[in-house]
């Protein structure tokens, strides 16, 4: 199980504002059945490696095709193989860790 952050930033839009891009993101990872979290800069996917890359690849078009004339879209994969790893465990170990 591997852990994406994707932050796509839509350009040439006319409109400082790309929410309506997240929400067609989420759509998408929603349709996949994948677990995610929005977070104020970024979505945050958990899954197999191959079903995230095709996920993004999905996020990347439809926000092409929903009035972006141009798109930059960073990802960081986070694919640990000695332990399995959850975007849940993640955050609990930090908050265990704070307190």
């Amino acid at each position: 199980m591997a852990i994406l952050e994707i932050s796509v930033t839509p350009v040439g839009t006319g409109s400082s504002s790309f929410s309506a891009l997240v929400t067609t993101a989420c759509r998408i990872i929603e349709e996949k059945g994948l677990p995610y979290q929005v977070t104020p800069t970024a979505t945050v996917i958990e899954g197999p490696l191959d079903q995230l890359l095709a996920c993004v690849q999905d996020v990347h078009r439809a926000c092409l095709q929903n009035g972006a004339t141009r798109l930059v879209t960073h990802i960081t994969i986070d694919d640990r193989l000695d332990k399995p790893l959850t975007m849940s465990q993640q955050v609990e170990t930090v908050q265990a860790q704070l307190h």
